[in-house]
């Protein structure tokens, strides 16, 4: 076995020590009418938790639905209908519904269905009079469908009749190239005018260098008069815009140096143009937009210095109004200046969220000046869009649970931050702090295929208090079986347990020192059975001393450090290795609902044998036996499902490749997992079903020649491959780590080069039920 599992016994199984050897028995088929070994008797309920409530100040607000009888597929925009008192709400598959305003309706009504993917809409001031609707969508050469127009960005205007679009009235307004970011945001100023967002088209780093070049659409914001033509154009262009004069400027630029404008909004009050612009490396940024404002891309992110020796567009830079580091923020969602009733103490307000974190922030913009900035809501929703009704309150999309919430005050919060623990002795989760000896009760657990972190060793527990139980495979949304696997949900104050550890010298075990225990802790929510799998858990980090006798909680803005490891193997004998602990809003990264949360406990990673000091037996009967699921799981271990130790090399190539993958980049690379490219890396797909091989990559080619994500025979043309090796931009993965995973990437390169002769392309990485 690996040093990291022999190290890990050594510590954190003492309390079992003197339990004896059991059997228990099971009626449920053939195999399971034989003695199943488990490694423990019986349950110790956890009776010394400390960790409950949360250390911050709880925040005034939170996300409540607004709509309870009304979801939606992918909603992704929308806006009110001029006019009437219903609002439009557009799906990414090119739907636009109408429902009513009034929040107890249960009905909607199909507008229109372009059949591609749609990403922004707007309503004519005129609708009234006109019936003219706007929508962004964007074609692609895999979108065929009947009502394709042809490869790109586009914004296309429909006349409506009684309510509902008339597709044979439809006329293209403007193209620009498809790519990386597309923009999409549609919305009509107070002049009357249409406002368009293009993204710069390009995958990493600007690629098409186009942040600050004027003489195409891309990384701009564009300003048209769709109401007259002019020559062969489907509109005209307004003669105040900034760049009209400009020789070789597009004259429909009115901002540019945009690198991904998700979101803008004109403030209802004074017309002033808002949007959140989402960045690459560290930075995400809220502009007031001005016209001919460069904003800086590709040579600045925010107020940052990103590729300084590039040519600069015609005029000097504008700063951000606001930026979030990426401790915070990862995917910022632009929001409105708020003139809404129901939360007056906001009004005047900017109010902002981001997609990847949950988060809402807000703050008011007087006399050039930010007043009242922070967070008002720690939300569990992936915010995509917000709407702006008829009576100027919002609503916030939730693209993954379809549903629609708005902003409500807090419930009163009982626990007083000032109780949280401190120390990690004060947690209640160690008898002995020092030994990382387990309170009785606390259980010690192993996975398969272990998240990659730089070399650390890792030591895992898991803590329910007194005898809460786990439902098996209870959680299937967003995604259900068998398109994804099921995952387990877990009752109120569950703490999961991880503590990294590194050596100071390569290969000596008693040089192993221990930084950092992570906590991810669970409050369960009010109808957390509501079907659609929203949950809250808390990531916690807490740092461990010189004396590597306690941890300390760490605050929740993350940190760095740097220390030093010898290493025979390396040039000098030894490195500087750079490590990042995270920050709260961090953990949500990949702890979201669409990787169900908790990435390791599962039955895929458990379904393996554990050392219970000495008693091997595996993990998932074990838990049974004790009574730690609500139910019993409807088979043993040996006829479910798993992955394997990737570093094995006695098991299958392909499932330890798989496996691999499954561990490490799953979380984010699945359906609504919050990495924006169109594939999938779970193990239970077959490889044909991942939609990686062959497939063109969407984020920029990286200066290979014809890449695809994946090429049979071909790991240096094939990016799932050739990211793993890079370092700093465009590495994958791309939060977590900063050296690389030599070992594995052997076991890719292997892995894609063989391909060709064998059968991966129709097989799953998953250990079918009852292989050996």
């Amino acid at each position: 076995m690996c040093r990291q599992y022999c190290v890990s016994q050594l510590n954190c199984v003492r309390q079992w020590a003197l339990l004896g050897v059991a059997v228990f028995h099971i009626g449920l088929s053939s195999q399971a009418e034989e003695s199943i070994p488990t490694g423990l008797d019986e349950r110790i309920p956890w009776t010394t938790s400390h960790v409950k409530g949360t250390p911050e100040p709880p925040n005034p607000y939170r996300t409540t639905v607004a709509y309870p009888h009304l979801a939606f597929d992918h909603p992704i925009a929308g806006c009110p209908l001029t006019g009437t008192k219903e609002i439009l709400i557009a799906e990414q598959s090119g739907k636009v519904w109408a429902i009513a305003q009034d929040r107890r309706t249960k009905t909607r009504r199909l507008v229109l269905d372009v059949g591609v993917s749609l990403y922004g809409i707007a309503v004519h001031p005129e609708y009234a009079l006109n019936g003219l609707i706007y929508v962004m969508t964007i074609d692609t050469e895999s979108d065929k469908g009947p009502r394709a127009v042809g490869e790109g960005s586009w914004v296309s205007e429909f006349k409506c009749s009684n309510g509902v679009a008339d597709m044979t009235t439809r006329k293209e307004i403007i193209k620009w190239p498809s790519g990386g970011h597309n923009g999409g945001c549609l919305g009509f100023g107070h002049d009357g005018f249409l406002y368009i967002s293009c993204g710069d088209g390009s995958g990493i780093a600007d690629e098409r260098r186009t942040g600050q070049n004027v003489s195409d659409l891309l990384a701009c914001i564009l300003r048209l008069d769709v109401d007259r033509k002019t020559g062969p154009r489907a509109y005209s262009i307004p003669p105040d815009n900034p760049l009209v004069d400009i020789r070789g400027a597009r004259p429909e630029i009115y901002s540019y140096g945009h690198r991904q404008v998700w979101k803008f909004s004109f403030d209802s009050a004074d017309g002033s143009l808002w949007a959140g612009d989402v960045g690459q490396d560290l930075w995400e940024m809220i502009y007031r937009v001005k016209p001919g404002g460069n904003y800086g891309w590709s040579v600045m992110e925010g107020n940052h210095v990103f590729r300084p020796q590039r040519k600069k567009g015609p005029a000097e830079f504008e700063k951000p109004i606001v930026e979030h580091s990426h401790n915070d923020f990862r995917s910022i969602t632009g929001g409105f200046v708020y003139h809404g009733k129901r939360l007056e103490e906001l009004s005047g307000h900017y109010i902002y969220g981001d997609f990847d974190t949950g988060k809402i922030w807000s703050f008011q913009w007087q006399d050039g000046k930010i007043n009242a900035h922070g967070e008002l809501a720690d939300s569990s929703i992936r915010l995509v869009s917000f709407v702006e009704d008829h009576e100027d309150e919002l609503l916030l999309i939730d693209y993954a649970s379809g549903l629609l919430h708005e902003i409500s005050p807090a419930t009163v919060q009982q626990e007083d931050p000032a109780d949280f623990p401190r120390l990690l002795s004060q947690t209640g989760i160690f008898a002995n702090t020092k030994e990382q000896i387990p309170a009785p009760g606390v259980l010690p657990y192993s996975v398969n295929s272990a998240l990659w972190s730089d070399h650390a060793i890792k030591f895992r527990w898991l803590a329910i208090p007194d005898k809460g139980t786990i439902d098996f495979d209870d959680v299937v949304y967003p995604e259900p079986p068998p398109e994804a696997p099921a995952a387990w949900r877990f009752p109120d104050g569950t703490v999961a347990v991880k503590t990294f550890a590194v050596e100071m010298e390569r290969g000596n075990p008693d040089s192993l020192r221990r930084l950092e225990t992570r906590l991810l802790h669970h409050k369960r929510m009010d109808g957390d059975d509501n079907g659609y799998g929203a949950q809250v858990w808390r990531g916690y980090t807490y740092v461990w001393n010189e004396e590597q006798t306690d941890a300390v909680l760490l605050d929740k803005g993350g940190l760095d450090i740097e220390f030093t490891v010898k290493d025979d193997a390396v040039e000098g004998g030894k490195y500087v290795q750079k490590w990042h602990f995270p920050s709260r809003a961090e953990c949500t990264l990949c702890h979201t609902m669409a990787s169900r949360y908790v990435l390791g406990i599962n039955t895929h990673q458990l379904n393996r044998a554990h050392d219970y000091d000495g008693r091997v037996a595996n993990q998932i009967d074990t838990w049974s036996h004790i009574g730690m699921f609500t139910k019993a799981p409807e088979a043993v271990a040996s006829q479910l499902e798993k992955i394997v130790d990737y570093r094995d090399d006695t098991q299958d190539l392909n499932h330890r490749a798989r496996s691999y993958l499954y561990s490490n980049c799953s979380h984010c690379h699945r359906k609504w997992g919050g990495g924006n490219a169109e594939f999938t890396l779970l193990a239970n797909k077959t490889l044909q079903e991942t939609a990686t091989l062959g497939v063109s990559p969407a984020h920029g080619e990286f200066h290979l020649r014809k890449p695809a994500l994946l090429i049979p025979g071909s790991p240096k043309r094939s990016l799932l491959y050739h990211r793993m090796t890079m370092l700093g931009l465009g590495r994958m993965p791309h939060v977590g780590s900063h050296l690389r995973d030599e070992s594995a990437l052997q076991l890719l390169e292997q892995w894609i080069r063989e391909m060709p002769n064998d059968t991966y392309s129709n097989t799953t990485g998953v250990v079918s039920k009852d292989a050996k």
